[in-house]
């Protein structure tokens, strides 16, 4: 052990015993405060740049030819510095009432298994096949059977004289392109739904007897999928008309080798998938509107909204001698603007555009326009809607990340989460009964929470932060149907985050288009309680015994059923 180490366990050591709350001079408690932080920030700083030190090694390492320090994962994360979850400490424990797996299972034969007569005793009885105490006379076993169907079509041909016309029988919707739909749908469902390559697809063909080609398994999974299109943009126009509150996320997805970002927008009758090129404002206004071109408007409300981006008074007026309430394509945004305002700056440029989209996206009425999006606190998702409600489990997440060095602030740290996930709770039993004493009181108790001190400075400071957003996170105690989370749109973007580890990339707009649209309805009958199989199979097959996902959805949000506080249109 070298003497450097010796001295940090040292140090170590004898700061689990200080506590600074046990020191009764004011001004001596203050001052080891004092000290506790600034030992916490060069701690912080120690271990960022041993991080920066290691990286420049390895890039030294690498530039020789050799290899860097391996990333060897721990078998555990231990403490703050890894385990940034907060399912633990929001869930509330709740009595697991297990049922029967067999209720759900559907029988589809009945087998008599008989007993060797010749083991019988000679005076034994039959007794039938009714259902015992012990539940073992009947057993329900699950199993599948996976063989072909190929079948030989002979089509019936006829010929009129009179017309001068053949008439040949044509194959059963679905029976297309040398498959029918079962096999279709299984190569479709296992794809999107199941997370499966198209290599290991081809393999798994090949191991029941199917016998298609790689070029064939690619134009099925993305081309000429016209009618799953038209429902995803129907499920995607009844999802917004269903809830006055819509969960929304964002993550990295490759294109062509091309960074572009997948949006998730969803509430709990539906998930929609849309990719685009960016991530910022304009490409969640685009996202909103199920668009690639945006329209403009100029008018008091865009000039209201300019201000508040702290566009200067000139360019302001400038604006105010254009063509007003009249529908801008871009093109012809950025004509004016090139003609009238020669002097702008990209930046400035941009707000204009924001500001013009932001109204025109509220006053059109082709797509229900959202009044509050529940999201994160990234820039590009303010001002969008008429409320933002933020999310309090990813709040919870900053505090998990804070790593404190000493022990007292340890404990402040520990302390304080106990208290944060209690005031939680309390707003979840605020949401199933909600009175105006009760919001008072809550709004009174997160004050307290977050503006008293606690000596350990990156605590204080994080609740400052957390401070700034109070109308964000307390938009719960004006309406209560309000998620308090946003983990649907979290976890939505996770699913998209496997799927990118597995088959990393699409390499084409449409191959894009193909994943947007499958992945959203593989999420949406899920939701729904429906077999994404059968209603693949159902689509291909025109069988019509699934109805449009769009008036599953509609007929749902009807009922009512997750308490919102308002009437569908």
């Amino acid at each position: 052990m070298t003497q450097k180490s010796s001295a940090e366990n040292l140090v170590s050591e004898l700061l689990q015993t200080i506590d600074s709350k046990e020191i009764v001079d004011e001004s001596m408690r203050r001052t080891v405060e004092i000290l506790l932080n600034l030992i916490e920030q060069q701690q912080a700083e120690i271990e960022k740049l041993r991080e920066e030190n290691q990286k420049l090694r390895d890039e030294n390492n690498r530039l020789k030819g050799e290899q860097g320090k391996p990333d060897i994962k721990a078998n555990k994360n231990k403490g703050f510095k890894n385990d940034h979850s907060s399912e633990k400490e929001r869930k509330t424990p709740a009595e697991h009432n297990k049922r029967s797996k067999n209720e759900s299972i559907k029988v589809d034969r009945e087998e008599i298994v008989t007993y060797p007569k010749e083991k019988l005793p000679p005076d034994a009885e039959f007794k039938g096949y009714v259902r015992g105490a012990s539940r073992r006379e009947e057993v329900i076993i699950q199993d599948i059977l996976l063989k072909t169907d190929n079948v030989l079509f002979r089509k019936q041909k006829y010929y009129s004289p009179q017309t001068g016309k053949t008439y040949l029988a044509p194959l059963p919707f679905g029976y297309d392109g040398e498959f029918g739909p079962g096999i279709k749908a299984l190569v479709i469902s296992l794809y999107y739904g199941g997370n499966m390559t198209q290599g290991k697809l081809l393999e798994f063909l090949e191991d029941i007897g199917i016998s298609m080609s790689a070029g064939y398994l690619s134009n099925l999974l993305i081309k000429n999928q016209e009618v799953f299109v038209a429902e995803y943009q129907e499920v995607y126009s009844q999802g917004l008309a269903s809830s006055p509150w819509q969960h929304f996320d964002q993550t990295g997805a490759r294109v062509a080798g091309v960074n572009h970002t997948t949006n998730v927008i969803c509430n709990p009758l539906y998930t929609i998938y849309q990719t685009t090129r960016n991530k910022d404002r304009l490409s969640v206004l685009k996202v909103l509107q199920s668009t690639t071109e945006l329209e403009f408007i100029l008018n008091s409300f865009t000039y209201e909204l300019l201000e508040t981006f702290n566009i200067p008074t000139k360019w302001i007026n400038q604006l105010k001698l254009l063509p007003q309430e009249t529908v801008f394509t871009e093109i012809e945004l950025n004509e004016l603007l090139d003609e009238y305002l020669v002097k702008l700056n990209p930046q400035s440029r941009t707000r204009i555009q924001e500001a013009a989209a932001i109204v025109f996206y509220h006053q059109q009425s082709l797509i229900p326009v959202i009044k509050t999006l529940l999201c994160d606190d990234a820039p590009q998702f303010k001002l969008l809607t008429d409320d933002l409600a933020l999310c309090w489990v990813h709040e919870g997440r900053h505090y998990k990340k804070l790593s404190p060095f000493v022990a007292c602030h340890q404990k402040i740290l520990d302390d304080f989460l106990e208290k944060f996930w209690i005031y939680y709770r309390k707003l979840l039993a605020y949401r199933d009964s909600p009175s105006l004493d009760q919001a008072s009181e809550l709004r009174s108790e997160f004050w307290t929470l977050f503006s008293k001190e606690t000596g350990y400075e990156q605590l204080d400071e994080r609740k400052r932060l957390t401070a700034a957003k109070a109308e964000e996170l307390l938009l719960v105690l004006e309406h209560p149907e309000l998620p308090l989370h946003n983990n649907p749109a979290e976890l939505a973007a996770r699913t998209i985050v496997q799927r990118r580890k597995i088959s990393y990339a699409t390499q084409t707009e449409q191959g894009t288009k193909a994943w947007d649209t499958f992945m959203s309805l593989v999420a949406t009958t899920r939701k729904l309680s429906i077999s994404f199989f059968e209603y693949i199979r159902d689509r291909i097959s025109l069988i019509g015994n699934i109805p449009s996902l769009g008036s599953i959805i509609r007929e749902r949000s009807s009922l009512n059923p997750f308490g919102w506080s308002w009437t569908p249109e």
